[in-house]
């Protein structure tokens, strides 16, 4: 099992920049892919982005491309998500989560450890 927590969310306005970290415990951290999720207000839980093992196979929903990064670090077990260019509809609450395969998830079905969460919020 993979204990993770989010760090780095907060308020920030239209147009800026956050980066969110999570730290990853369990020696399964490098052989599964990681994944960004985010819930809005009264919304269900929508993918955001996920990396493969290898750190370089990323895949992103459509709304994020652009301007979101996904990027790891297997030997500090961190996974990271670069924000840029950020509006309103980016805010909710940011979950960070572990899959065991070796190519990015997009299906949260495939996931199969989830951090707390940590909030992002969007002022217009």
């Amino acid at each position: 099992q993979v204990q993770l927590v989010e760090s780095g969310g907060g308020l920030v306005q239209a147009g800026g920049s956050l980066r969110l970290s999570c730290a990853a415990s369990g020696r399964t951290f490098s052989i599964n892919a990681m994944g960004w999720f985010r819930q809005a207000p009264g919304k269900e839980r929508d993918f955001v982005a996920s990396i493969g093992i290898d750190g370089v196979t990323t895949v992103y929903t459509d709304s994020v491309k652009g301007r979101f990064t996904i990027s790891r670090d297997n030997a500090k077990k961190m996974v990271y998500l670069q924000m840029n260019s950020l509006k309103t509809e980016d805010t909710g609450v940011y979950f960070c989560a572990t899959a065991p395969f070796r190519g990015a998830q997009r299906a949260a079905g495939k996931y199969s450890d989830w951090g707390q969460g940590t909030q992002v919020t969007v002022s217009s």
